[in-house]
Parts: structure tokens; C-alpha cells; sequence
């Protein structure tokens, strides 16, 4: 599908927990000069990819949902864009409840709900209960913004030659396997401490063990020479895990908390196996 008269560079349509966008510019000077294929098998929001907009990428996530949006957004964009329409102009709160517990739709309606819940909900925030459905009550927003037609067109554009699928992060070992390959790993965060325990925004939770394993991926990927960047919380565990590789610390704003005297600025470290 070829979309004209895009007035916007690509960015993120979905608004998700550890976002990047605010980070770039720091990420910036250390982004590879070169490289052929990127993956990125913590997808989210996108950040990374929208901003580098690689011709060759595989984006991958284990959120089923999540994925079908982004397939939508490739494939369906007018069929999508319909039904974002419909939703701007029935919004209410009993209309965001009636279709936050809407069931056996098909895969349009679903993106189409996904996107309408993160632009109306409290905080944007995705989150699932253990049975997999989404639990996150209606936010206070006046005029929320749900058909984003520049912000969505321009990211079907950028999405038209990338692979998206649902995967687990350790498939990316199947196929990266030079030093053409670019990866980008930014899994749920080790918590800071046990109150801030909460690694899991859908019904998957991601543990030490998993970062452990995460880790594991990441040093295979690296003596194989592609070239693995990986963003995490700054703290004794991560950094002991990565020790080996060069470690760099990036300021960012701790923005979801239900305390918002805990809200504020934090560091975070970037790894990188290059």
C-alpha cells in the first residue's frame, strides 16, 4: 500500500511502558555507523526503529496483540483508519468500558481496539490481567487524539518492507549472524527494588532467570560479531551481568508511578558489544 501527502517522520502510534522516544538523542552516538538488517524482539512502542528506519528489520514481540496491531498498521491501513474514526466519534466512558470487554472480534477490530484503549486509557499504560485481558480503567483525558492519521500513515510507510512477527527474543539467534546484523534489545527492566517489583505489563512475566537467559542471547550474539546494543535499569545485578561489555549510563525520567513525588529523573545503562 503506497501512502501519499505523509507531512510527518515516522514515530511511535502507541504510547508504552519504557518508551524510548525521549531517550534518542542520548542513543544516538552510539548507534552502529553501518549495518544491513536490524531486529528489535522487544518491540513496544518502536522508538528505535522509527527513528533509524532500516530497509531491512524484523521487528518481534510476545505480545500477540501487540504484533497484530503493527500487521495491521502495515497491511489494513484505510480499513484501520475506518474504525479509528468510529471510535473518536463514539468515545465515552461507557463506550471505553463496552469495548475494553469486547470479545471474538476479528483482527482489524482488535488493533483498532488496542490503539483506541493506549489513547484513552489512564496513563497509556498496557496492562493485562493473568487471564490476558486488558485491565487498565479509562484516563481523564478532554480531547484524546485517537485516529492520528499523520502519526499512523507515516508509520504504515516505514512498517511496508519490515518483517513483523510473534516470536521469543532468544529466536533472534535463528537468524542474526554477521557483523551486518544490528540488534536492539530493551526487555522489562530489572526492578530497582522489591516495592518496584513489576516486570510484567502483560499475562508473561520476565524475571532474573530471564534476564539471566537474556544475557546468555546477547553473549552468543556478541562472539558471533553482530553488533548488540541493550538498554536496562542501572543497577548492581544488570551491570554485573553485562561486565564484560562497555557500559554507558543515560539520564531518563521515571514517569510511571503511582506516587508522583517518586516521579523524576534516573539513570538507566546502555550496553553495547561494539
Amino acid at each position: 500500500m503506497l501512502i501519499q501527502n505523509i507531512q510527518h517522520s515516522p514515530r511511535p502510534f502507541l504510547k508504552w511502558a519504557g518508551g524510548k522516544s525521549k531517550l534518542i538523542k542520548q542513543y544516538i552516538p552510539y548507534f552502529p555507523k553501518k549495518f544491513k538488517t536490524y531486529y528489535e524482539p522487544f518491540l513496544g512502542g518502536g522508538a528505535v526503529f522509527f527513528h533509524l528506519q532500516p530497509k531491512n528489520a524484523v521487528i518481534t514481540d510476545i505480545n500477540l496483540e501487540l504484533i497484530n496491531v503493527y500487521r495491521c498498521v502495515r497491511d489494513n491501513l484505510a480499513e484501520l483508519i475506518l474504525l479509528l474514526e468510529k471510535h473518536q466519534y463514539n468515545h465515552s466512558k461507557e463506550y471505553y468500558y463496552q469495548i475494553r470487554s469486547s470479545k471474538n472480534i476479528n483482527e482489524l477490530e482488535r488493533a483498532a481496539r488496542i490503539i483506541y484503549l493506549n489513547k484513552t486509557c489512564f496513563n497509556g499504560l498496557y496492562r493485562e490481567n493473568s487471564k490476558g485481558e486488558f485491565n487498565v480503567p479509562m484516563g481523564r483525558y478532554k480531547k484524546p487524539n485517537i485516529c492520528d492519521l499523520d502519526t499512523i500513515r507515516s508509520a504504515s510507510v516505514a512498517l511496508q518492507s519490515t518483517v513483523i512477527e510473534v516470536r521469543a527474543f532468544e529466536d533472534v539467534l535463528n537468524y542474526a549472524k554477521t557483523s551486518d546484523d544490528f540488534i536492539y534489545f530493551d526487555p522489562p527492566y530489572y526492578p530497582l527494588s522489591c516495592t518496584s517489583n513489576f516486570t510484567a505489563y502483560s499475562s508473561y512475566s520476565f524475571n532474573e532467570y530471564d534476564q539471566i537467559r537474556l544475557k546468555d542471547t546477547f553473549v552468543e550474539l556478541a562472539e558471533r560479531g553482530v553488533k548488540v546494543m541493550l538498554s536496562n535499569s542501572d543497577c548492581s545485578f544488570i551491570r554485573e551481568l553485562y561486565s564484560k561489555f562497555k557500559i554507558y549510563e543515560i539520564t531518563a525520567s521515571r514517569s510511571i508511578n503511582s506516587n508522583a513525588k517518586k516521579r523524576g529523573m534516573i539513570t538507566e545503562v546502555l550496553v553495547t558489544s561494539y
